[in-house]
């Protein structure tokens, strides 16, 4: 196994992308692939004791940055990390590539140098949610503003495979997004899906809110790109806030500081839980190779676990499992 880590993505690249990979190397034993400037990441390698981990430098001349129009960047820089990254697996080389670069950018190079599994339309984000049961899967979180219910089809056994494979949930309960739990609530995308959704052979739980998607309702919540982003954004925005205002009213008082100081392990506890970084990053679906796609805010830990996430992918052979799921329920043409 070798995974290929786009090392100049990010906003913290290639300084927290180096690091991340450094401890995944040692951690996981994971040999690596680092893609970018060679100077400077042999620069940042030079920091660490490196010689008896699995890593390796390929050099990339360009960096596609995150701002830039990801269809004409791929042209203009064929050699950029990015671009170098997909060449690496779609030639074998590497069995998975990683990148906190432009995501925009990561979804179409994976799309054109890796392909898509027979079948599917377009891939995926699929996003690990936590709930008061562990983890829900949220597919599509950003990938695609509009669908068809083809696709929304699609994402669902996407999901419900992913959920099997690295969850190991041997039946997932597989909710579709909408506004209200009846099938007759929605737009006509929605109540279209789900008449569908129950003719697959899946563990179809029907309609889910948005609150259900972190209360453990579904294991997996299928929506289009568009609602399922804001749902991850929003989400992220209210893990923000509970922690800032637990720390402003922790620091209130002395008792409150008091209280606090008792309850730490109890706050980093449920911090780390709600953390981005835990999961590190989230596969792209239903391109013919393992992408996982990062936060661009991604540290070293965050690197760290989607390395981690790769390896699984890979060790579970993911991609396999999803062809063939929708091969058996006939979504292939």
């Amino acid at each position: 196994m070798k995974i290929a880590v786009d090392s100049m993505g990010g906003d913290h690249a290639p300084l927290e992308v180096i690091k991340g990979a450094v401890e995944a190397a040692r951690e996981y034993g994971v040999p690596i692939a680092l893609v970018g400037d060679q100077t400077a990441i042999e620069d940042e390698l030079s920091k660490y004791r490196t010689a008896d981990l699995p890593l390796e430098v390929r050099h990339a001349s360009a960096v596609i940055q995150m701002d830039e129009p990801p269809a004409a960047a791929i042209r203009r820089k064929p050699d950029s990390s990015l671009v170098v990254c997909a060449n690496l697996v779609g030639a074998k080389e590497a069995n998975a590539m990683v990148s906190a670069g432009n995501t925009g950018a990561a979804m179409a190079v994976a799309i054109l140098k890796l392909g898509l599994i027979t079948g599917v339309d377009r891939p995926a984000i699929a996003v690990l949610v936590p709930t008061l049961k562990g983890n829900t899967v949220l597919i599509d979180a950003g990938a695609n503003v509009d669908c068809s219910v083809e696709r929304l089809l699609q994402f669902a056994v996407m999901g419900n495979e992913y959920a099997r494979t690295v969850l190991g949930i041997e039946q997932p309960r597989v909710g579709l997004l909408s506004i209200g739990e009846e099938p007759t609530k929605g737009n006509e995308l929605t109540k279209a899906a789900n008449a569908e959704m129950s003719k697959l052979n899946l563990n179809f739980a029907g309609n889910v809110e948005g609150k259900d998607a972190f209360l453990g309702t579904a294991d997996v919540v299928v929506c289009d790109g568009f609602d399922g982003n804001v749902v991850l954004k929003t989400a992220e925005g209210m893990a923000e806030l509970f922690v800032a205002c637990v720390r402003e009213e922790s620091s209130r008082s002395v008792i409150s500081r008091l209280g606090a100081l008792m309850l730490r392990p109890m706050f980093r506890r449920l911090e780390a839980r709600i953390d981005y970084a835990e999961h590190g990053g989230a596969p792209l679906l239903g391109v013919n190779g393992v992408c996982i796609i990062c936060h661009g805010r991604s540290d070293s830990r965050a690197i760290s676990n989607a390395i981690r996430a790769a390896a699984i992918a890979v060790e579970n052979d993911v991609v396999a499992r999803i062809e063939a799921a929708v091969r058996e329920r006939e979504l292939v043409a």
